[in-house]
């Protein structure tokens, strides 16, 4: 569509624009029902193979095996740092973390308002610029899980290999920003959980993979919405689920499926974070603010100009190019191109044409 700009936001994301279009047309009457999904029950046998549909269609892309749960919950992924601890502190009450980003930090420190928190790495030390290693020597073998983020939106990192806990303790990440960007295996994990508002759909939905093993030891005092058995037990409708955003959800999976799957996806997303950091790497003019490039992210790419105004520059005369929301977190500055798998190729195109443009204009 001729109005449509390159958004590279950080989420709420770009969403593929043939998912918004199936969206659009079936807004008013969806599946032929006569009335729009957001306007049907959740108990309807039309919203009910909707969340079935969508959940089958995830555990294809994921292969994710029998033994594991899927839960459509709200509450956002912030939710879950608190909602873990309460169902998965059961023996020692203790977990070790892997300190990589705030959001990290923010669920080690909701973790700790429930029981022990363990650190075991952090890269606190250089402002969240790499993924360290893990102490082994720091892992505590009664642990009740081990708990760390795939990818850090903020900072632009990425855990190059997945780091192994101690036998027994299941492993716990938050991959809300790197979710089906990559094949992932599933069982390597205790649970995964993700915020859909990235790589999946609109934001209101969260998403939980669980391990049935870990459901059911939460402790009477836990409230009944944050136990994972209720959820589990009441097919993620204990109350009325975000259905529109299951409903979307189920359409990017439907979408990522005729594409090739999780495969295509990260054949996709290499090309295109390649073609980004080459360039960056290729010029004295940016730089990676991720300095190891096994550790950058293929989803959040940050760099810096050579100035706050140079980058202040940068991010509007983006904008007026059609290429939005390139400005920094916040708290870091600089820029980050998000790159989702809704971002086609053709975009990233876009940004390192006008990255070489702004470039010779500007030393």
């Amino acid at each position: 569509m001729a109005n449509r700009v390159y958004n590279f936001a950080a989420g709420p994301a770009a969403m593929p624009l043939s998912v918004l279009e199936k969206a659009a047309a079936e807004l008013t009457n969806c599946g032929g029902c006569g009335m729009s999904v957001m306007e049907m029950s959740h108990r309807s046998p039309a919203f009910e193979e909707i969340i079935g549909g969508a959940e089958a269609a995830l555990r294809r892309l994921m292969k994710i095996p029998d033994h594991y749960k899927v839960l459509f919950l709200q509450g956002g992924a912030t939710l879950q740092f608190s909602t873990i601890p309460l169902n998965l502190y059961r023996n020692s009450f203790s977990a070790d973390y892997a300190l990589t980003g705030s959001f990290a930090k923010k669920a080690a420190a909701e973790a700790k308002r429930v029981g022990k928190v363990n650190v075991v790495a952090s890269s606190e030390d250089q402002k969240f610029n790499y993924i360290p290693e893990v102490d082994r020597s720091k892992l505590d073998p009664n642990a009740d899980y081990m708990y760390i983020v795939t990818n850090n939106t903020i900072y632009g990192t990425k855990w190059p290999e997945l780091p192994t806990p101690l036998n027994g303790v299941p492993l716990v990440a938050d991959a809300s920003s790197n979710i089906l960007s990559e094949p992932m295996d599933v069982e390597k994990f205790g649970l995964i959980y993700f915020g859909a508002q990235k790589n999946v759909g609109p934001a209101g939905l969260t998403v939980v993979i669980v391990r049935d093993d870990l459901i059911g030891h939460a402790k009477p005092e836990v409230p009944i919405y944050l136990d994972y058995k209720t959820q589990a037990d009441g097919g993620s409708m204990y109350n009325t689920p975000p259905t529109f955003a299951i409903y979307m959800a189920g359409l990017v999976f439907e979408w990522m499926e005729s594409l090739g799957g999780v495969e295509a996806m990260a054949e996709r997303n290499y090309k295109k974070a390649n073609l980004l950091y080459d360039f960056i790497d290729n010029s004295d003019f940016y730089t990676a603010t991720v300095p190891n490039r096994a550790h950058r992210s293929i989803m959040n790419a940050t760099f810096v100009l050579g100035s706050e105004e140079l980058n202040k520059r940068f991010v509007a005369e983006a904008a007026k190019c059609g290429l939005v929301n390139l400005k920094g977190h916040r708290s870091v500055g600089g820029i980050r191109a998000s790159i989702y798998n809704a971002m086609e190729y053709e975009g990233v195109k876009a940004l390192v044409d006008f990255m070489a443009a702004f470039e010779k204009e500007n030393r």
